[in-house]
């Protein structure tokens, strides 16, 4: 790939001078433009600023209105969003919506309540993450690190569900320059199934289409019965496979790089690393209903390719009487990460302001 002008990024390519324009989104530069930062008058901090006057953090965040949506960034392309910052003060995370249109479609490619997104569905409860893709920084500092290349435009919307203004702080930081031909267009999916009906599967991306690499997986996990929670399997559909998938996992704690239920003497081991980490919300416990545990698993070394079309399912497995199998009827979110040679012409609904919520 040539580098020279390109705005797409990474380790192997910062030594490559003058490989695009760097630029930033934020409330002190609402359209990025080249020296066009920090000259607002009027902002959520020029009461602070009062005696400091322009350029001193005059306008950091935005109030979005109740039932309202809000455009963050709106980009004339080429180019590749490399880093998102945020952090919402006063909603939890679950009534903020996120959504990202490439190339003028109409149908946003990512969809995905804030939280969710960044792999955190229980902010405002804050939990420390590192991995490579994601962190969640003390405290709620949410950064997001996948590329996201476009070739013509690019805006971004935060929607408020929520009866209440909530202040956003943000940045988004990318470049200007040629994107090759065979990059793909980034999407996530969001899908919940509250409570999983028995004997089903939890589906975690169906619809797609295309060209594309499958690149991460988050979900959010709310145990419902007493016992070891995660004896299912995933399973990825690809390239017309119908009853029997090309890619089946082992296990659920397998499939995030772990290994025997998280059990370290008795108890669920935190861990995360820079691809694949749980984290459990209700620590105290072992094996008792009504924890809940966030999971993530990020394909960078590992990505998944197809050619024509992809499913991906997951079980939910317990334990019954006489060392039997207990098809679980959990409360499971998941948002599947993945890159198209196109913009997603579907998504699944996004559910209502009641059925997103965590109780």
């Amino acid at each position: 790939m040539e580098l020279n002008g390109s705005a797409l990024w990474g380790l192997g390519s910062l030594a490559v001078l003058g490989a695009g324009k760097s630029r930033s989104i934020s409330p002190e530069n609402f359209d990025g433009a080249k020296g066009g930062g920090a000259k607002a008058v009027h902002g959520t901090g020029e009461g602070c600023a009062r005696e400091l006057g322009v350029g001193w953090k005059v306008s950091p965040s935005v109030r979005i209105e109740p039932h309202s949506v809000y455009t963050m960034a709106e980009i004339e392309g080429p180019g590749c969003l490399n880093h998102i910052w945020l952090t919402p003060a006063g909603i939890p995370g679950r009534y903020a919506i996120l959504r990202f249109y490439w190339d003028g479609s109409e149908i946003p490619s990512v969809e995905v309540p804030l939280g969710d997104f960044f792999a955190n569905a229980y902010v405002p409860q804050f939990t420390q993450m590192s991995s490579l893709a994601v962190c969640v920084n003390p405290r709620n500092g949410l950064n997001c690190y996948w590329p996201m290349p476009f070739r013509k435009s690019c805006r971004i919307t935060a929607e408020n569900l929520g009866d209440d203004v909530f202040t956003l702080y943000y940045q988004v930081d990318y470049t200007l320059g040629d994107v090759p031909e065979n990059a793909g267009y980034f999407h996530a999916q969001f899908r919940r199934s509250n409570p999983l009906p028995y004997k089903s599967v939890h589906t975690l991306l169906d619809g797609v289409g295309g060209k594309g690499r499958y690149v991460g997986t988050y979900m959010a996990w709310g145990v419902n019965n007493n016992g070891w929670w995660g004896e299912g399997e995933i399973k990825f559909y690809m390239d017309g496979d119908r009853e029997y998938p090309t890619i089946c996992g082992t296990g659920t704690e397998d499939y995030f790089c772990g290994a025997y239920n998280f059990d370290n003497e008795h108890r669920y081991e935190r861990f995360a690393t820079p691809y694949s980490g749980m984290i459990p919300y209700a620590p105290d416990g072992l094996y008792t209903a009504n924890q809940r545990f966030s999971l993530y698993r990020w394909h960078i070394m590992d990505p998944i390719s197809f050619d024509e079309d992809l499913k991906v399912t997951i079980q939910a497995l317990g334990w019954r009487s006489g060392g039997r199998y207990l098809p679980l009827q959990d409360d499971i979110s998941s948002v599947a990460y993945y890159y198209l040679d196109r913009p997603n012409p579907v998504l699944p609904p996004l559910p209502s302001r009641d059925e997103l919520e965590i109780i």
